[in-house]
C-alpha cells in the first residue's frame, strides 16, 4: 500500500485553530470564512480532549471526552433553568461539517504516546504503562541532540508501553476504535503527536485500519527534534506527511537539504514559519510584516505542505501555550498586533496550489555556492517537467542581484520561457517596491529578507 492512494490533490495547506485560543466550539466557526478566504484546505486542532489536573491540551486525561472549556456556556432557559450543555459529538461533528462545505478538511491531533498521570487509562489499564524500577508510571524524557546530558522530563504525563507483549493488542483495539470514532465525526485526518516514539508496525495497524473506514483519511507524522534513525524507523508506516524544521534554517548549513533528500521519499514534508511549540516571530522580529511575509512565503516554497498558526496573519506576539492560553489572549485590535497580511498569505497559498511543482517533494538542489549572498533552490517535479527556482535574499538590509541568463541555465530554459510567480507584497502597507520585469534586463533584483520564484512549465 503507498501512501500516494491516500494523499489529497496537491500540498496541502494548514491553518492551525488553537482551540483554547477561541475557546467554545460554536465559536471556531465564526474564523471559517477567513480561514477559506485565506486559500487553506486544511484546519488543524490540537487536543480538544479533558486534559488531566496539570491542565495540559496534551495531558489528556479522557480522550472520549470534550475539554469543559471547549463547551459552550450553560444557558438559562425560562424560568430560570439551567440549558444543559449540547452533545460533545454534535459540537464537533458541525464543526467538520461547516468547515467541509467551505472546501476545508479538519484533522485532530492523536496523542497516543502517553497520556495524564491522572488519566482514566492509569487506572483502568495499568498493565498499558511503561514503568520504572521502581514499578511506578514512567514519565516520557527527551535528550537534547546537541546535549544528550540535557534531560527533558514531562512529570505530569504518563508512558505509554508498545512493546510486544499480550497488553498491546487491547491498547492499539482502543485507539482503533477511538480514530474511528473521530472519523465518524467528520475529521479526515491526524496530526500524530511524537510519531517517531511508537514502532513504525503500531502506526502501520492504526493508519490501515483507519483507512478500512475511510479510504482518504490521511496521517501526518510530527517528528521534530527526533534523531534521524527514529524518524527513520517510520518508513512503511504508511504517513502521508511529515513536518520537517526548515524553521530553523540559516539558509547556509547544508543540513536542511540532506533532512529534506533523506526523507523526502518517506513521505513528503511540511514546514511553517512558527508553531505552537514556538515563539511567535513577530515577537522576535519586532512586529516586521516583511519578516512574516519572508519565512511564510519560504515555507510555502521549500515543502509540499505548509502550516500556519492562528494568530500569525495578524502579526500576534503572545506564544501559544498549552496551559494558559484563554480567548482573554486574542490580540487583534490591540496595539500588540501591528499588521494584517492575510491578503498576503492569500496570495501565497494561490500561487502554491496552482503550482504542481511546489505540491510535491520532487529533487530539490542549491544551485548557488553557499558563500554567495543569493541562495538559489531549484525544485524539480517527479511528474512533470515543470521546474521552479526559488532566489532567496536573507540580508535584512542589502538587495542582492542575478542575472537572468543564470535563472534560465538554472531552470533549463531560455530566458523567455521563465515565468515569474512571486507573490505581489505591495498592498501590505510597509514601502516594499513592486516587483520589475524580466523583458528586456540582463540581471533581476530580489530585495532584502525577501524571496522571488520562477517557474519554467
Amino acid at each position: 500500500m503507498t501512501t500516494a492512494d491516500h494523499r489529497a490533490p496537491g500540498g496541502p495547506r494548514i491553518y492551525n485553530l488553537f482551540p483554547t485560543l477561541l475557546g467554545p466550539v460554536p465559536h471556531w466557526h465564526q474564523r471559517l470564512p477567513a480561514i477559506a478566504d485565506m486559500g487553506f484546505d486544511w484546519i488543524f486542532l490540537n487536543p480538544v480532549q479533558l486534559p488531566g489536573d496539570s491542565g495540559s491540551l496534551y495531558s489528556i486525561k479522557d480522550p472520549g471526552r470534550l475539554n469543559p472549556a471547549l463547551r459552550p456556556d450553560q444557558q438559562a432557559e425560562g424560568g430560570g433553568r439551567a440549558k444543559p450543555a449540547r452533545n460533545d459529538d454534535a459540537l464537533l461533528r458541525e464543526f467538520c461539517a461547516a468547515a467541509n462545505k467551505r472546501g476545508i478538511r479538519v484533522m485532530l491531533d492523536l496523542v497516543i504516546n502517553h497520556s495524564a498521570k491522572d488519566s482514566i487509562l492509569v487506572d483502568a489499564h495499568p498493565e498499558w504503562f511503561a514503568r520504572d524500577e521502581q514499578g511506578h508510571v514512567r514519565s516520557p524524557f527527551v535528550r537534547d541532540l546537541d546535549d544528550p546530558d540535557k534531560v527533558t522530563v514531562w512529570e505530569d504525563l504518563a508512558e505509554l508501553d508498545y512493546s510486544e507483549r499480550p497488553a498491546r493488542g487491547a491498547m492499539l483495539r482502543f485507539w482503533e476504535d477511538l480514530i474511528g470514532r473521530y472519523l465518524e465525526l467528520g475529521f479526515a485526518g491526524f496530526r500524530c503527536d511524537a510519531a517517531y516514539k511508537l514502532p513504525a508496525d503500531v502506526w502501520g495497524r492504526l493508519i490501515s485500519g483507519a483507512r478500512k473506514r475511510d479510504a482518504d483519511a490521511c496521517f501526518f507524522a510530527e517528528s521534530l527534534g527526533a534523531p534521524e534513525e527514529a524518524v527513520e524507523q517510520l518508513r512503511g508506516a504508511g504517513f502521508d506527511y511529515l513536518f520537517n524544521s526548515a524553521k530553523w534554517w540559516d539558509f547556509r548549513a547544508p543540513w536542511l537539504l540532506d533532512q529534506y533528500r533523506r526523507f523526502r521519499d518517506l513521505a513528503p514534508s511540511v514546514a511553517f514559519p512558527e508553531s505552537h511549540d514556538t515563539e511567535r516571530l513577530a515577537a522576535e522580529s519586532g512586529g516586521s510584516a516583511r519578516e512574516s511575509r519572508f519565512k511564510y512565503l519560504f515555507a510555502a516554497v521549500f515543502s509540499s505542505g505548509v502550516m500556519m498558526p492562528i494568530g500569525y496573519e495578524f502579526g500576534f506576539r503572545r506564544s501559544l501555550h498549552v496551559v494558559e492560553t484563554t480567548p482573554e489572549d486574542w490580540e487583534r485590535g490591540r496595539a500588540e498586533s501591528p499588521f494584517d497580511i492575510s491578503d498576503y498569505i492569500a496570495r501565497v497559498n494561490a500561487m502554491k496550489a496552482a503550482t504542481p511543482v511546489l505540491c510535491e517533494e520532487g529533487p530539490q538542489e542549491r544551485v548557488t555556492d553557499p558563500n554567495e549572498p543569493l541562495v538559489g533552490l531549484l525544485r524539480r517535479s517527479n511528474q512533470g517537467s515543470q521546474r521552479c527556482l526559488s532566489l532567496i535574499n536573507p540580508d535584512p538590509e542589502q538587495p542582492q542581484s542575478r542575472g537572468v541568463q543564470q535563472l534560465a541555465d538554472a531552470l533549463g530554459c531560455a530566458p523567455a520561457d521563465i515565468r515569474e510567480i512571486t507573490p505581489a507584497a505591495a498592498t501590505d502597507g510597509d514601502g516594499e517596491a513592486p516587483l520589475e520585469s524580466l523583458a528586456n534586463r540582463n540581471d533581476i533584483q530580489v530585495p532584502a529578507r525577501s524571496l522571488r520564484i520562477f517557474v519554467r512549465d
